[in-house]
């Protein structure tokens, strides 16, 4: 394996990756040319009409991690390289699960999760000076009107037995 792919910078010139809000680089990949009517979708799309699935590559580093943010549709995480990573939810019940991303079933990861609608997350790679390069795809379709970072004092207020990993996984102003 060429060790070029071992380092973060590869994969993020390889595949045009972007700085994104919430922490690490992705790029859109896949957007459907099919889309889903208001009539079609819960009320939580405001009566709007969305794209049937949006799909993107992500790379996030040991040295930042993905912010506690929540988004309207399911998300499902695909591993395709790297180290392991953490999917942390906070259900809206305050209900705390996590998700190990990676390759190796050994130790409990998994290639793929999925984060449901309106569930508060984050996500960190485990292993110190690695990265974890994965896929998201979105249904319905990923828009920036349907993401809402989180607040840190908000959320700790709203689910106060998670203070120090909300602490961990938001940033402040």
């Amino acid at each position: 394996m060429p060790e070029e792919r071992q380092h973060p910078s590869f994969w993020v010139e390889k595949l045009a990756l972007q700085p994104h809000p919430e922490g690490g680089f992705f790029r859109e990949i896949y957007r459907s040319a099919d889309h889903l009517g208001p009539e079609g979708l819960p009320e939580r799309y405001r009566g709007e009409s969305r794209t049937a699935a949006t799909g993107i590559y992500f790379l996030l580093t040991s040295e930042s991690f993905s912010a506690f943010h929540r988004v309207n549709s399911d998300e499902a995480w695909h591993f395709y390289w790297g180290a392991p990573l953490t999917l942390y939810m906070i259900d809206p019940r305050g209900n705390l699960t996590h998700s190990l991303v990676g390759a190796n079933p050994e130790n409990e990861e998994v290639f793929q999760a999925v984060v449901p609608a309106g569930t508060w997350f984050a996500a960190a790679v485990n292993r110190p000076g690695s990265f974890s390069l994965v896929g998201c795809t979105v249904a319905p379709g990923f828009e920036f009107a349907d993401f809402e970072l989180a607040e840190r004092q908000d959320l700790i207020r709203r689910f106060p037995a998670h203070q120090s990993l909300i602490e961990r996984f938001t940033r402040l102003g």
